[in-house]
């Protein structure tokens, strides 16, 4: 029967992938190797959204996933050279230039707006400024004061408030560097919802990182918090135990166990998964 073939199968060589990022932290964008040696560490010369960048390759040379589309990623150009590192080292000074120049001009035109940060491409043809605020902004004269100033073509993007953190850095009430200026190289959605099923006080101010949102952090329990919480039975419910019946007034969900108000006002007891009748007797071996 005739059809296309699979390239995951009948031993056909798959081409080999690398995972570039152009921050130290920044998002990690898939590159085909081609014919190039590379291995992790390596700078690299790439074509990025926004132009020619140097980038460093974070992830081994490796086979792509199976549901990964190939033709939509770009390969990567060559080694970067001792030049491309000289010209990258200046383009951060010009960089450093024109972020000052931004905000001269930002605070000249009053604009409700706060410049994070500056990025050049490696021909040094095109800046992004990276801005936030709070609404729409017209900042089309600024735009042309700034490209008639620097001579170069500038584009503005912008973004939000834990973009803006992961940019600057700092330290949280941790005591360590922020996970988003250290290690975290992409943002997963965190709700409020997160931090219910951990039990957590829902107070603004305990829950909220240095960008004003929710700490990222809320998320790396959460899953477990969820599968521990699958075995208790629910706050409100009845239950028969071995220390008495009653009703589930709190969950201790990493000591998985339950407070069960007694009937009659008894009391309050502590209960394990053991001490609960129907979790004792769901555990038996049905008789023959």
């Amino acid at each position: 029967m005739g059809g296309q073939v699979d390239p995951f199968e009948g031993g056909i060589q798959l081409p080999k992938i690398v995972a570039v990022a152009f921050q130290p932290t920044g998002h990690l964008h898939n590159y085909l190797v081609g014919e190039l040696a590379v291995r992790r560490g390596d700078r690299v010369l790439v074509d990025a959204d926004s132009g020619e960048r140097v980038g460093t390759i974070i992830v081994e040379p490796h086979e792509p996933a199976h549901t990964l589309d190939l033709s939509s990623l770009k390969q990567i150009r060559r080694l970067a050279t001792i030049t491309d590192l000289d010209i990258e080292e200046n383009n951060l000074l010009q960089e450093a230039r024109a972020r000052r120049l931004c905000v001269e001009r930002i605070h000249e035109r009053h604009l409700q707006m706060k410049l994070v940060t500056a990025e050049y491409t490696l021909d040094a043809r095109k800046v992004t400024f990276y801005f936030i605020a709070e609404g729409r902004i017209d900042f089309r004269e600024l735009v042309r004061d700034l490209a008639n100033t620097l001579r170069i073509r500038v584009d503005m993007k912008q973004i939000g408030a834990r973009d803006e953190t992961k940019v600057t850095g700092g330290v949280g009430p941790c005591g360590r560097e922020l996970c988003c200026s250290s290690w975290l190289r992409d943002f997963d959605a965190v709700t409020v919802k997160m931090a219910r099923e951990q039990g957590l006080a829902l107070n603004p101010s305990r829950l909220a990182g240095m960008c004003g949102r929710l700490k990222c952090c809320l998320k790396y329990e959460y899953a477990t918090y969820v599968e521990l919480k699958r075995a208790l039975p629910n706050q409100g419910k009845r239950v028969q135990s071995v220390k008495g019946d009653g009703k589930v007034i709190r969950q201790n969900i990493l000591k998985q166990t339950v407070a069960i108000q007694l009937d009659n006002d008894a009391g309050v007891v502590e209960a394990t998964l053991e001490d609960l009748v129907d979790s004792r007797n769901s555990e038996r071996p049905p008789q023959q």
